[in-house]
């Protein structure tokens, strides 16, 4: 008689595996895009932009991988955590996917024109942060491990203020006209998509805390919104 547990964790970590592998093609795309971008490699974009069916492709499979999990098995406690959790940890990184393929349309928007010494390195330190914040989320949740999935929140600061530093010196380059008004735009969305990154990471790293702990900070949210509807419930009964 087959063993049916060791099939459901096996599959689990099938899972794990499928989610870690598609975190690491985003780590990947994200310094292939920022030289895209810096270098205006039209023909490189293209590829990247074509890559993103995969990308969709992995994260369905992902998905129905999990739901037959949960739909057969009908796990509980830290193994429906972590199951429940690869749908939205998935999804992020889809969406991760999606914010590269934006820096190589907005790349392909710039094509022909010079972006300025400072805006590049700011670009690069943007790049090379998200970079180490996905990396290290990403090795949290394969390794399951909380601590070091805490402290994404206070990394994630340093890419805040890249990005605040990043929008000032697009305005003063702007304003000495240093600047197409049209790359000016299309950096401005950059640099979003680069601090979105940032965020991504972080919702990863919550997810491993939430899968381990059974805690999580996004939850604080509901906690609140249902406090208040039970307010205002006391109030229409009373």
């Amino acid at each position: 008689m087959p063993d049916l547990r060791a099939d459901f964790h096996r599959e689990m970590d099938e899972v794990r595996n499928l989610v870690g592998r598609l975190g690491a093609i985003v780590i990947d795309l994200i310094p292939r895009v920022t030289d895209i971008l810096l270098d205006q490699n039209l023909e490189d974009a293209e590829f990247v932009l074509q890559g993103d069916e995969e990308v969709d492709a992995r994260t369905l499979d992902i998905e129905d991988r999990a739901i037959r999990l949960i739909a057969l098995q009908a796990p509980v406690a830290g193994d429906l955590r972590q199951i429940a959790s690869s749908l939205k940890i998935s999804a992020d990184m889809e969406r991760s996917a999606d914010l590269c393929c934006n820096i190589c349309k907005a790349a392909r928007r710039m094509y022909g024109h010079t972006i300025d010494p400072k805006l590049r390195g700011i670009i690069q330190k943007m790049a090379a942060q998200a970079v180490k914040e996905y990396q290290e989320a990403l090795d949290a949740y394969l390794s399951l491990d909380p601590v070091r999935a805490a402290a994404l929140d206070d990394v994630d600061g340093y890419l805040d203020d890249l990005h605040r530093q990043f929008l000032a010196q697009i305005l003063e380059s702007q304003s000495n006209e240093s600047i197409d008004l049209q790359v000016a735009v299309q950096l401005v969305l950059v640099g979003r998509f680069y601090e979105r990154l940032g965020d991504h990471a972080v919702n990863l790293a919550q997810r491993v805390r939430y899968i381990v702990t059974g805690s999580n900070p996004e939850h604080e949210v509901l906690d609140r919104y249902r406090s208040r509807q039970a307010a205002a419930d006391q109030g229409v009964n009373d």
